[in-house]
């Protein structure tokens, strides 16, 4: 049983970090509020956050008491070194009873006379938000009931953090992805475009994309790309690309070259990404398309009189990790008056209990010659309907338009 004095701190501690005022603020008033309130709830004299960077797998200092200047000269603590590096990395509850150099690699924490210190892991779902730690400048003998008080703090701090951050990652994405898509389509003579983009209801705003510019030469660029992986980080490896395979469409004629040299900057620059790629360009007179597929799934082409048919073109492997060696393959397509091609993502044809096959003769049967903005309407009718898909889904039509 908790003495009273425990049971008196313990309450005092759920009063802070239950407090209703702390939802209405911001994450770092939120963390300074509940910081301050740490050394006397606890009975030390400094208390930190250091909250975890995927990135570059360190902890930041992000607020403190009685040890500002971990925040002001911008500490970084690799995870796995020192103390609070330890702490991240075992997950649990350390009590440190001397403080110097074997023990810490920070040295503020010694040259301002610390002694003791307890830290514990900011955890959500198992998941590493940061470290809270607090210290005393005399020998302090650190309780099961401290270890209880301060992880509930933690706790506090790692819901909060995890909260917001998500909140902020998922507005940052979707601004990115709405500036990366384009807003206007294009409208050369003899050619008309639409789109459509709908994110996953299940997932994070991923990395998909569609892309249609002009050439020099009176030609037209048609790309659309899918990043493994969703959140931030895969919509800014999106937006590289995107922006990657535009220059390069500039000073490459050929698709397939396009291709390669769009594969060796990500596997040069982007390690760890992965993308399916689709790049196309129509030439002035518009009667014919060449095309090059990174892992890509081919488009679907509609001509008036003539089958609808997922073009005979065999993908390469897909962009990132180095995968393809030597030339990528291009074909050529004819495109007779009112030809229609939908170029789309995996999202529109996977469902989960259904066979990617039957997805694609679906999209094929649904897919016919008419205006873009019609065969958009009727295939997101058809293939997502009333049901919301799990993955995002990029869709774009194009048609030449008929004689």
């Amino acid at each position: 049983m908790p003495t009273s004095a425990a049971a008196e701190g313990r309450l005092r501690v759920l009063e802070a970090v239950t407090d209703s005022a702390l939802a209405r603020l911001d994450l770092d008033k939120v963390i300074a509020a509940l910081v301050t309130q740490v050394p006397g709830l606890l009975q030390v004299d400094t208390a930190a956050v250091l909250l975890y960077d995927h990135g570059s797998d360190e902890l930041i200092a992000t607020a403190a008491t009685g040890l500002e200047e971990e925040v002001w000269q911008g500490v970084h603590i690799p995870v796995g070194v020192g103390f609070a590096g330890h702490v991240a990395a075992c997950r649990e509850p350390v009590i440190l009873d001397r403080v110097d150099k074997s023990t810490v690699v920070n040295p503020l924490l010694w040259l301002k006379g610390i002694q003791t210190m307890l830290g514990v892991p900011m955890l959500v779902h198992g998941e590493l938000v940061g470290v809270l730690h607090v210290g005393s400048f005399t020998q302090h003998r650190f309780t099961e009931d401290d270890v209880a008080l301060l992880q509930l703090v933690g706790d506090r701090l790692a819901l909060a953090a995890h909260v917001r951050v998500a909140t902020a990652e998922r507005a940052a994405l979707t601004a990115l992805q709405r500036s990366l898509l384009p807003a206007h389509l294009p409208s050369p003579p003899g050619l008309e475009f639409a789109a459509r983009y709908v994110p996953g209801s299940d997932t994070t705003v991923g990395g998909d994309w569609y892309d249609v510019f002009e050439l020099p030469g009176e030609r037209i660029g048609i790309a659309i790309g899918d990043v493994a992986g969703h959140g931030l980080a895969a919509g800014i490896v999106m937006g590289r690309l995107r922006s990657a395979l535009r220059a390069y469409a500039l000073d490459h004629d050929d698709p397939g070259e396009v291709m390669c040299r769009l594969d060796r900057k990500a596997s040069h620059f982007e390690q760890g990404a992965m993308a399916t790629v689709g790049y196309a360009v129509i030439d002035a007179t518009h009667n014919r398309m060449r095309l090059s597929l990174a892992g890509h799934p081919a488009p679907v082409l509609a001509a008036p009189n003539q089958p609808t048919r997922l073009l005979d073109a065999a993908p390469d492997p897909p962009i990132g990790f180095g995968l393809a060696t030597g030339h990528r393959g291009c074909v050529t397509v004819d495109l007779p008056p009112g030809a229609v091609l939908a170029f789309y993502t995996d999202g529109l044809v996977e469902r989960r209990g259904h066979l990617l096959d039957d997805g694609l003769a679906l999209l094929r049967d649904t897919v016919v010659p008419d205006s873009p903005a019609a065969v958009c309407a009727h295939v997101m009718s058809t293939l997502v309907g009333a049901q919301p898909a799990n993955d995002d889904i990029a869709l774009l039509v194009a048609r030449r338009t008929p004689d």
